[in-house]
């Protein structure tokens, strides 16, 4: 049964309403660009240049994701790589403009679906507005990480999928299987699409027949084959991917019970979600629950959306409330319906109720658009946030790091710009030097930041960090040969365990980034080992995969 929003909460006909919904997401588009290529002054995040990493050693899959992030930075790089270290000095908005289009194209598929689910392009429009003023949304538009993809292939399986049950095409269906497909290449979260589809033409009687028909079973088919170079990796590498997994999600080697985990979870998804659109996810998915809508397509929405909160609560026992962002396609399908909620709550015949609803709306609205603007540019309240923390000081040089999460995306153009002064000292004496860092997620910055961007090294398995593809690549660690007697610059500096691993060691330098204004926000540890010897087996904990 379609809905039809007989009395409008807003003035405007459909048409304007629709018009105004493309402008919004094209402004989004050009506003995204051009706070990569022109406004930023933010560094790439350790994730983002892990990626970038991987874009240089393409393959069909990597230790912890799948290959679609690294083909895509390796098209975005390779397109425009000259442009933007002409234009910025560095490849950090080459590598960043995939997400604004991502971003956009993500507001334009939930647009697209809340307009042909509800038959309303208001409607539409609100969905828009409400988007673009959720943190989520906002981060997977500025920054490339495998959510940026991921999040808009999901709003596509969605559209494509409610085009696939009412028009019953085979060729659409097989569309939502390379849709599909590409997603889990992107993230393997997006293997529970299936499962909640099939839920919903389980429990919806008229759409039962679907799980006869070749349709379903061609767009599965379909979703394998697009993501089979993953298990084609995997079966090459042991399955370490799986392992992976399974260890993040608290099923392998780990029985311990988080019985905190699940309120952590929901407390952190209500954070996520500024508390008041959580809030609404909630109340719609209760008042919308099965059995309570008559609306195949608001059925629709709910069984694509509360399944995966839901098993991702079931995990958080065991992982103790895991990543934040693991449910963020929960919310997709759900936007269009809190939309429709509001709209009829904007509808009561309670003014009193009505003016209630649309002031927490506006609330937090101008509250959302306000922390996108101030996300995108932190420093401008430092001089209040510094006066919310302790002065710095030899032991804690960075406290404004306690407010900030976006200090870890400063200094590591300045702290490859000082890599980079210590290699020239080092090379003009002999060889060049190998640059290496203790933890997985630092080579990749070494390697986008430092001059002829040189391939760093991780040697973090050494010092206890966790496995990561730098482990099955080239690494001092496992294949020493070619690295013995070699001068080696140490981010994060040499721990007393791996001393012996060289000839002599010089003493370990602390340098500590402040920003234009003067806030030390970023510290960092280099130090330089002379003589490589290799590092002997009974040093560091050799995790298993």
């Amino acid at each position: 049964m379609a809905i039809f929003i007989n009395k409008p909460f807003f003035s405007m006909c459909q048409e304007t309403a629709g018009v105004l919904s493309r402008l919004l997401i094209l402004l989004s588009l050009i506003v995204h660009l051009f706070h990569t290529w022109v406004w930023s002054d933010y560094d790439l995040a350790q994730d983002e240049a892990h990626y970038w990493d991987w874009s240089r050693h393409l393959d069909w899959s990597y230790y912890s994701k799948g290959p679609l992030i690294a083909w895509i930075i390796a098209l975005a790089n390779y397109s425009l790589s000259g442009l933007s270290e002409h234009w910025t000095g560095s490849l950090t908005a080459a590598i960043r403009t995939p997400a604004a289009f991502f971003g956009s194209l993500l507001l334009w598929f939930l647009c697209l679906l809340t307009e042909q689910i509800f038959h309303s392009r208001k409607l539409g429009f609100v969905v828009v507005i409400a988007a673009l003023t959720i943190p989520p949304i906002a981060v997977v538009s500025t920054i490339i990480t495998i959510d940026s993809p991921f999040t808009c292939l999901w709003a596509a399986a969605l559209l494509c999928a409610w085009w696939a049950i009412n028009r019953r095409k085979k060729w659409i269906w097989a569309l939502l299987g390379v849709v599909v497909g590409l997603g889990i290449l992107a993230k393997y979260t997006m293997a529970i699409f299936y499962p909640s589809l099939g839920l919903f033409l389980l429990i919806n009687p008229a759409n039962r027949k679907q799980w006869i028909r070749p349709g379903l079973w061609i767009s599965g088919g379909v979703a394998i084959l697009v993501a089979s170079p993953i298990l084609v990796w995997n079966w090459q590498h042991g399955g370490v991917t799986f392992a992976h997994v399974g260890q993040l999600a608290g099923v392998t080697h780990d029985n311990t019970k988080h019985w905190i985990g699940p309120l952590r979870y929901v407390g952190e998804q209500l954070g996520l979600l500024l508390g008041y659109w959580f809030v609404l996810w909630v109340w719609a998915m209760i008042a919308y629950r099965p059995g309570k809508s008559q609306c195949i397509g608001m059925s629709y929405l709910w069984w694509m959306s509360a399944p995966m909160f839901l098993v991702f609560l079931g995990f958080s026992f065991r992982t103790g409330g895991g990543e934040v962002n693991w449910p963020a396609a929960s919310y997709l399908a759900g936007l269009p319906l809190i939309g429709f909620f509001l709209s009829r709550q904007l509808e009561s015949p309670s003014e009193k109720w009505r003016k209630w609803v649309l002031s927490f709306l506006v609330c937090f609205l101008a509250i959302g658009f306000g922390l996108a603007f101030v996300v995108h540019k932190t420093d401008i309240l430092y001089p209040v946030l510094s006066r919310l923390v302790p002065e710095p000081t030899v032991g804690s040089p960075v406290p404004l790091r306690q407010l900030d999460p976006v200090c870890r995306v400063r200094g590591w153009k300045f702290l490859s710009a000082e890599v980079d002064r210590m290699r020239e000292e080092i090379s003009a004496s002999g060889k060049e030097p190998i640059l290496v860092a203790t933890h997985w997620s630092i080579p990749g910055l070494l390697g986008v930041y430092c001059k002829g961007h040189p391939q760093a090294y991780s040697i973090g398995l050494a010092v206890g960090d966790r496995h990561s593809q730098y482990d099955l690549w080239t690494n001092p660690i496992d294949q020493p040969a070619q690295f013995l007697g070699r001068d080696f610059i140490v981010v994060g500096g040499i721990p007393k365990q791996l001393h012996g691993s060289f000839d002599s060691i010089q003493e370990a330098n602390e340098i500590i980034y402040h920003t234009p204004n003067g806030y030390p926000v970023a510290n960092f540890w280099i130090q330089v080992g002379k003589g490589f010897k290799g590092i002997p087996k009974d040093v560091g904990e050799k995790k298993s995969w």
